[in-house]
């Protein structure tokens, strides 16, 4: 800790001890912002990787039943099967405010209410497997937009968590240890000349009386 350069006088003092209460009340206030932050990144932390493991699982599946799907139809018309697609994916996207963190909210929401819409062709010429490749994308496709909603939010929480946790240690470690240091030296330099003052007062008292009585 380092003392302050101020002079140690009584409204410094009465000013340092203002600071320090704030200093004080601040370092409450972003520590427990702090440790509500790790809460919710935690919480979003077990999600995404919930949804990793279920996206991941439903992307290899569809990926399966494309392969079985392209070793069973020709090139051509499989390229032709999904050239014009009837449905269409909205993404609405807004912020949402947690702690003071801006993290992103996104709605998805089809163009139809047909759910036979996702596929872009007619089923008399096409595999199986192609259909179940295009449903399982279609299903898991909402997931994949929350999965990008945690992963983001995990990295803007991730950062604010560590300029708060920065704040914290500037206020526990720097600020209030000087100001306490300098709260303390200016007491002590405020108790010495007090001191001194009297001493001096008990002196000047000492020869009046001499003085006067002729001791």
């Amino acid at each position: 800790m380092a003392r302050l350069n101020v002079n140690p006088t009584r409204m410094e003092l009465t000013n340092l001890k203002k600071k320090l209460a704030s200093a004080r009340r601040g370092h409450k206030l972003l520590k427990d912002k702090r440790d509500e932050l790790m809460r919710r990144f935690m919480e979003m932390v077990r999600e995404n990787q919930r949804l990793r493991s279920e996206v991941e699982a439903a992307i290899q599946q569809a990926n399966a039943h494309m392969a079985v799907a392209g070793s069973v139809m020709q090139t051509a018309q499989l390229e032709t099967a999904l050239m014009l697609p009837k449905q269409e994916l909205q993404l609405d996207v807004h912020e949402q405010n947690i702690m003071s963190v801006q993290i992103p909210v996104f709605n998805t929401k089809y163009k139809t209410e047909n759910s036979s819409d996702i596929y872009s062709y007619g089923t008399a010429f096409t595999s199986s497997d192609l259909d179940e490749a295009v449903r399982s994308l279609s299903e898991i496709f909402p997931k994949l937009m929350r999965l990008a909603e945690v992963e983001k939010s995990c990295q803007l929480m991730a950062d604010e968590i560590e300029r708060t946790r920065r704040r914290v240690n500037a206020l526990e470690h720097i600020m209030i240890p000087d100001y306490e240091e300098t709260i303390r030296y200016i007491t002590m330099k405020l108790s010495e000349n007090e001191r001194s003052t009297a001493a001096g007062l008990m002196k000047v008292k000492n020869m009046v009386l001499k003085k006067a009585h002729h001791y």
